[in-house]
């Protein structure tokens, strides 16, 4: 029996041709993702009275050296990421499909390790402190999370499982059962959600005060947020082993929950440390 859905939108993948070169929505969303992560991170250093003394660990035009790490952090950890964690037996027999990135397949997890490593030799490399670094990159993650969401959308790829929702849809190449659209549950969690979250952290609790804090609640905040949405989604080529119903996103997102505490709790003791 095949349900009542909402189809597809017909959206074609290129968003314009500049002659034989193809512009699509797939790289125009994570540009504007890493563009408004920037001018974000520039609002934050912009705002003394959010730091601890009222002192920026950066100028706001350091951030423009900040963006240049970041963004190959994420490009190529994602790609490898999505490689090595998810397709490896299509990309060893197709490698030259590695570079094809400009048809999908990015990883978070993937992007959040190469991000850490590019914020890490970037505050090495410029004295910076790395927790409060990693706070600046980790308030404004959210912006590329929500609009990477949308591109997955954008291309019919990360879909979830079959449903009687009344707003299931029958994605292409999917078959004609309506199946729940997963990216976008994604992109209000990961994407909105988590972003007023960490809003709130910065500007009512001061908790760029305390580097660690912004970066721990981030964390646990996207773990929680991405094994909540693994719920949803079809999970037959994305199960850890076929033992047990957990998908590679939860299980990938597990420890992320953990550092998160280890985070908070390093935070908790240095504080305490300090006032004693």
């Amino acid at each position: 029996m095949i349900l009542p859905a909402i189809p597809f939108p017909k959206i074609d993948p290129v968003a314009f041709a500049l002659g034989p070169v193809k512009i699509r929505w797939y790289g125009l969303a994570y540009l504007c993702g890493l563009m408004l992560g920037w001018l974000y991170i520039r609002r934050l250093l912009s705002a003394p009275r959010l730091w601890a003394d009222e002192k920026p660990p950066m100028t706001p035009a350091m951030a423009d050296d900040l963006f240049s790490w970041v963004a190959a952090g994420v490009i190529v950890g994602g790609r490898l990421g999505h490689v090595v964690f998810y397709e490896p037996s299509y990309y060893i027999a197709n490698p030259l499909q590695i570079f094809a990135v400009w048809n999908g397949g990015m990883s978070f997890h993937g992007g959040l390790m190469g991000t850490g490593l590019a914020m890490f030799w970037f505050a090495r490399r410029h004295g910076y402190p790395a927790l409060s670094v990693m706070d600046l990159v980790a308030g404004a993650v959210p912006f590329g999370l929500f609009f990477g969401r949308i591109a997955n959308f954008v291309n019919g790829e990360v879909v979830g499982a079959p449903t009687s929702m009344p707003w299931g849809m029958v994605f292409p190449n999917w078959g004609p059962d309506p199946r729940h659209p997963a990216m976008l549950y994604e992109a209000a969690t990961e994407g909105i959600l988590l972003f007023l979250l960490l809003r709130y952290l910065t500007h009512a609790r001061a908790a760029l005060r305390q580097p660690g804090t912004v970066t721990g609640w981030f964390l646990i905040g996207y773990g929680g947020f991405r094994i909540f949405c693994e719920l949803f989604k079809f999970v037959d080529y994305r199960l850890f082993t076929p033992a047990l119903p957990i998908t590679k996103g939860m299980a990938y997102s597990m420890p992320m929950i953990a550092l998160g505490i280890a985070f908070l709790v390093f935070v908790r003791q240095r504080s305490a440390n300090v006032t004693a």
